[in-house]
């Protein structure tokens, strides 16, 4: 019986540090941040980094460092990146549950900016090829299921299932699966327990609203509890009528990428651990900051001990706002 199996994609990453700039353009309507470089130049790298990411590998490599029994369940491909996520899994103690194919791993570049910001290049494959089919259901026993940004008919399958068995369900939609409107995850929505997204997600899914109305409306689609991460301005959350919020924790930022896996997970295995909201807030506000003073996804991953010593020295405070009262 695993804590969490989680569900996404496992990707290659290459980190580019640049001297990109980051400009704004006003299109008249809002106005967007863009990375900019010279055309027809040759960019110079001030550094090359290699790493596995996905939030699939992510999420399960949070929740292994924290000492919860994880597997991950994707798809990935018969090559050498596929390999090297494998093996990567294998020294984090996460099991792999999922599927091997002639498919080509995920691969991703990311291009960050002199103001720490970041564009990634994203080429999608093999997770996209996890078939339902072909799952071993017997592996499949798990307290929670923690779904990441894959295929949608896959995902409404998976939760279909984890209610018929018992499981739990956290998730974690991307951008592309917000986009698609509320409608197109109704299902999957009604049998998640947990819902955890950031400010742009959450208004992609249902519109633009103040944080607590959006809270509440995402609430009213099925989620017991529903968390609206916001970068340097913190999180809220809600459940059973309180909204909890908390800042985050100031520290230099060098990479953002994986920071909203870090605390998905990082709060889920608050939960498990010690049946605690507040404890659970904190938990995943240490480690998204720890991962974004790092560059990768995965460096900056606590394990329990490092992350309580963060809390602590960081003084993590949780304000609550009872709507009933």
């Amino acid at each position: 019986m695993y804590d969490i199996i989680t569900i996404g994609s496992a990707t290659f990453d290459v980190f580019a540090k640049t001297e990109a700039e980051l400009i704004t353009i006003n299109n008249g309507k809002s106005k967007e941040s863009l990375i900019a470089y010279p055309s027809g130049s040759k960019i110079l790298m001030k550094s090359l980094n290699f790493s596995v990411g996905g939030g699939g590998t992510n999420t399960a490599v949070a929740v292994s460092r924290l000492g919860l029994k994880a597997g991950y369940l994707g798809n990935i491909g018969n090559d050498d990146h596929g390999r090297r996520i494998i093996d990567l899994l294998k020294r984090e103690n996460v099991d792999f549950l999922g599927t091997i194919s002639e498919d080509m791993t995920n691969y991703s570049v990311i291009l960050d900016s002199s103001d720490d910001d970041r564009t990634i290049l994203v080429y999608k494959d093999a997770s996209e090829k996890l078939n339902y089919a072909h799952l071993d259901k017997e592996k499949l026993m798990s307290r929670w299921f923690y779904f990441c940004a894959i295929d949608v008919k896959l995902l409404e399958k998976l939760s279909d299932y984890a209610v018929k068995k018992g499981i739990k369900v956290a998730f974690n939609p991307s951008n592309y699966l917000a986009s698609k409107g509320s409608d197109s995850l109704k299902k999957i929505l009604k049998n998640t327990d947990l819902l955890i997204l950031n400010d742009e997600e959450a208004r992609l899914l249902i519109g633009s609203a103040p944080i607590p109305i959006l809270l509440h409306k995402l609430n009213q689609l099925g989620p017991d509890m529903v968390i609206i991460t916001q970068g340097k301005n913190g999180v809220e959350l809600l459940h059973s009528d309180i909204i909890y919020q908390a800042d985050a924790v100031k520290v230099k930022v060098l990479e953002t990428t994986g920071a909203g896996d870090a605390f998905g997970a990082s709060f889920l295995s608050g939960l498990l651990l010690k049946n605690s909201v507040e404890y659970a807030i904190k938990l995943g506000v240490a480690n998204s900051a720890s991962v974004v003073s790092k560059v990768g996804p995965k460096q900056g991953l606590l394990n329990a001990n490092d992350a309580h010593d963060l809390i602590v020295k960081s003084k993590i405070k949780i304000k609550n706002i009872n709507l009933k009262k």
